[in-house]
C-alpha cells in the first residue's frame, strides 16, 4: 500500500496522473468509486480548510468518514501515537489522514499500518497536497510552468507549504525565489532576497505564506504590523503587472496580503480552495482505487 508523506514519494508521471484526475473531478461529475471504503481522520492539530477539504472530497467520492477527537482519544489517556495508529488499523480502515505539530509522525505512523497515511501536514516539514494543489492552480493559469518564476515570501523556514512547493515546483522546471527577513530564511541553493519590491520586478506568480508565529521559539517581530511593512504583498507593489498571488490559508489580511489585492481577480487563493478538493479526490483515488 502507498503513502503520501511527500511530494517526492511521487513520481511525475504520477503527479501528472494526479493532475489529469483532478481536471476530470473539476467538472463536477465523478463516480462513487470509493463507496464501501473507509477513510480516518487524525488531525492533532487544528485544522479548517484541509480537513475539509479531505472529507468533502472522500464523500463526493463514496467514502465513508470516521473523525477521531483527538482531544478525546486515548492519546490523552497514555498511549502512544504508534498504539493509537496500530489500532486504528485493525479496524480495517483503506486510508488514515493525519496532521501532526511534529515533524515526521505520518511518516513514522506509516511503518505501522497497513491503510494508506496521508499527510495533511507536519510540523515545519511537508504538505504535500497543498503543494500538488498549487502547481495544478500555476498550471491551470500557465498552461506548462517550465521556466516560469516564482517569489515565495514570508516565513520559509518554518514552513511545511514552502518545502513541499520549493521540492515540487522546482522539479516542475520553476524558478523559486525566496524572500524573507535574514531569520525567516533557511539554508539553501535557491536564489534568496530580503527585498520584497525587487523579487516583484522579475516574477509571474507570488505565493505568500502566513506566518508561523506558533512555531517560533522567540519573537522575531515586534509586531506583525512591523513584519507587514516590509512582507505585506499589496496591490501598489504589485502595480498593473501580469502575475498571480497564491496563499496556502487561513489568510492575515493586510498582514500577507493587502484587502485590495485579496479582491483583485489576479488572487487565486480562492481557486486553491475549489482545487484543493479536486486535489484530494484525484490522491484518495490513486492511494485507494488505483491501488487495488
Amino acid at each position: 500500500m502507498q503513502h503520501l508523506i511527500r511530494t517526492d514519494d511521487l513520481t511525475i508521471q504520477e503527479i501528472e496522473t494526479i493532475l489529469k484526475d483532478a481536471k476530470k473531478f473539476s467538472d463536477g461529475r465523478f463516480e462513487r468509486i470509493l463507496q464501501d471504503k473507509i477513510i480516518i481522520t487524525l488531525f492533532f492539530e487544528n485544522s479548517t480548510r484541509t480537513k475539509s477539504s479531505f472529507e468533502i472530497a472522500a464523500k463526493r467520492l463514496g467514502a465513508e468518514i470516521v473523525h477521531l477527537d483527538v482531544a478525546k482519544s486515548s492519546t490523552k489517556k497514555g498511549e502512544t501515537l504508534v498504539d493509537t495508529a496500530m489500532n486504528l488499523d485493525a479496524m480495517g480502515p483503506h486510508a488514515i489522514i493525519v496532521r501532526h505539530e511534529n515533524a515526521g509522525v505520518p511518516k513514522i505512523l506509516s511503518n505501522h499500518t497497513k491503510a494508506s497515511i496521508i499527510n495533511a501536514g507536519d510540523g515545519a516539514h511537508a504538505h504535500p497536497t497543498q503543494a500538488l494543489l498549487d502547481l495544478y492552480t500555476l498550471k491551470e493559469h500557465f498552461g506548462d510552468v517550465k521556466g516560469k518564476r516564482i517569489a515565495i515570501v514570508g516565513d520559509i523556514k518554518n514552513s511545511r507549504v514552502a518545502n513541499s512547493n520549493i521540492e515540487l515546483l522546482s522539479r516542475f522546471g520553476m524558478d523559486v525565489t525566496l524572500v524573507a527577513p535574514p531569520q525567516f530564511l533557511p539554508k539553501t541553493p535557491l536564489k534568496t532576497t530580503h527585498s520584497l519590491k525587487e523579487a516583484l520586478q522579475s516574477v509571474d506568480a507570488v505565493m505568500s505564506l502566513r506566518t508561523q508565529t506558533e512555531r517560533h521559539s522567540s519573537q522575531n517581530y515586534a509586531s506583525l504590523k512591523d513584519y507587514a511593512s516590509d512582507f505585506c504583498v499589496t496591490k501598489e507593489l504589485v502595480g498593473d503587472r501580469d502575475i498571480i498571488i497564491l496563499h496556502p490559508g487561513p489568510v492575515h489580511r493586510n498582514i500577507d496580503i493587502d484587502d485590495a489585492l485579496l479582491a483583485d481577480e489576479r488572487c487565486k487563493v480562492l481557486n486553491q480552495v475549489s482545487n484543493g478538493v479536486n486535489i484530494r479526490m484525484a490522491v484518495l483515488k490513486k492511494l485507494i482505487y488505483d491501488a487495488k
